[in-house]
C-alpha cells in the first residue's frame, strides 16, 4: 500500500508541472477581400534557424493542397500536430485557441503564418512575428491575403 501511495505521489509530482507549463493562446485575424476561393493557412513556430518546432493550426481540409504552404513544409511541416479547421474565405475572420508551451515565449522563437489560395499565388511566411510577450496582442499586416493577424496570451 505504501509503495502505491509513493508511486501515485511521484507520478502526480511529475505530471502537474508539465500541465502548468502550457498556456492557451488565441490566434485570430481577418483575410483581405482578394476575390478568390478560401485560403489555406498554416500557423507554426520555428526556431531562429527556421526549423519547425510546432504546428499550431492548419486551416483547409484537403491535405493535397498543404504543399502550397511551402515555408511550413520546408521547415518540416506537412504532418499535423496542432488543431485543424476549414479554409477561411476572403474577407472573413478566424479565431482559434491552441495550447503553447511557456518555454517558447521570449526565447527566440518565431510565429509564422503561410497562406495559399487555389488558382492564386502562394504566400509563404506571409507573417513572421517574434513569439514574445511584447508582440502578443499587436496587430500585424500580411503581405497578400491576411489583412490583420494577432496572437493573444
Amino acid at each position: 500500500m505504501k509503495s502505491r501511495l509513493a508511486l501515485l505521489a511521484l507520478t502526480t509530482a511529475l505530471t502537474l508541472p508539465a500541465v502548468a507549463m502550457a498556456r492557451p493562446v488565441t490566434l485570430g485575424g481577418v483575410l483581405a477581400s482578394y476575390g478568390g476561393d478560401g485560403a489555406y493557412l498554416a500557423v507554426y513556430v520555428t526556431d531562429a534557424q527556421g526549423a519547425l518546432i510546432q504546428t499550431l493550426w492548419v486551416a483547409g481540409g484537403r491535405s493535397k493542397y498543404y504543399k502550397h504552404l511551402s515555408d511550413w513544409v520546408a521547415a518540416g511541416g506537412g504532418a499535423i500536430d496542432g488543431v485543424t479547421g476549414a479554409s477561411v474565405g476572403a474577407g472573413r475572420s478566424f479565431s482559434v485557441t491552441v495550447e503553447l508551451a511557456d518555454a517558447l515565449l521570449d526565447a527566440g522563437y518565431v510565429l509564422h503564418v503561410d497562406s495559399a489560395v487555389e488558382d492564386m499565388r502562394d504566400s509563404p511566411s506571409e507573417i513572421a512575428l517574434p513569439l514574445t510577450t511584447d508582440a502578443a496582442g499587436q496587430a500585424a499586416k500580411g503581405r497578400r491575403y491576411i489583412s490583420d493577424f494577432r496572437f493573444d496570451l
